[in-house]
């Protein structure tokens, strides 16, 4: 079993496949390299793909959750933009964007200020409004802690949600305001991939809020976790620019 990009290949399936399905080829694929059934065909790394799958997949909200993912990929592999999940590649992409902008622009005035006004007028403000959605999650979801279902902790929790709404929808703005320079479009693929999932994080957060399910609030943390990590590793492609 060759290493697998995404989990539908792990186990074998198409992305449209039922939850039925996704059980039947996990079910077949633990017994194939269960070390009880096959000692011949047994790899430690293979048991760990096809579980790590099907702990995603089995389970239907962490399974959309992961198709958007797949689904921005693919939106950011259609114009240009090459992603991928591992964070080694997505540092290398960085470094080569890093390496053709000091090969071709060392002189270059004119694109010197564009990456200049990017800066100023996208990422600097983008990344300001990441922050200050980001940072405050886990203080309130201590305050929360106290007691989910106290209406006062519940509607300032909502609040703080409102609020990072109305901030993401700001960023997205200015994301979109003017175009990424070419040398940047491994910090731009970061930043636009980091916006989604936290869009994604929210919409996890709000479900919480109507129904006190804490899957919802664990999902909706996650998905922050992934677009802090995403931030930081554009702040870091973007100090060599400075």
């Amino acid at each position: 079993m060759a290493h697998s990009s995404n989990h539908y290949e792990t186990l074998d399936i198409s992305p449209t496949a039922s939850q039925s399905d996704i059980k039947r080829a996990y079910r077949r694929l633990a017994k194939q390299f269960h070390p009880d059934t096959n000692q011949a065909a047994t790899s430690h790394e293979q048991i760990t793909q096809i579980n790590a799958a099907y702990e995603v997949l089995g389970d239907p909200q962490q399974r959309k959750s992961y198709d958007r993912q797949l689904n921005y990929q693919t939106q950011l592999e259609a114009v240009g933009v090459e992603v991928s999940s591992s964070a080694s590649d997505r540092q290398r992409r960085a470094a080569a964007a890093q390496s053709q902008y000091r090969r071709r622009h060392r002189s270059g005035r004119d694109s010197d200020e564009q990456l200049q006004q990017w800066l100023q007028r996208v990422y600097q403000p983008v990344n300001r409004m990441l922050s200050q959605i980001l940072n405050p999650l886990q203080d309130q979801l201590d305050d929360l802690a106290a007691d989910p279902f106290d209406d006062e902790l519940l509607e300032d929790f909502q609040s703080y949600l409102d609020d990072c709404r109305i901030d993401l929808q700001k960023a997205q703005g200015l994301f979109r305001s003017m175009p990424n320079p070419s040398t940047v479009a491994g910090v731009a693929a970061h930043l636009y991939y980091c916006l989604n999932q936290v869009g994604d994080g929210i919409d996890e957060l709000e479900r919480f809020t109507s129904s006190y399910d804490e899957h919802y609030l664990h999902t909706g943390q996650e998905l922050f976790r992934i677009a802090n990590g995403l931030r930081r590793e554009a702040q870091g492609a973007i100090r060599d620019f400075r």
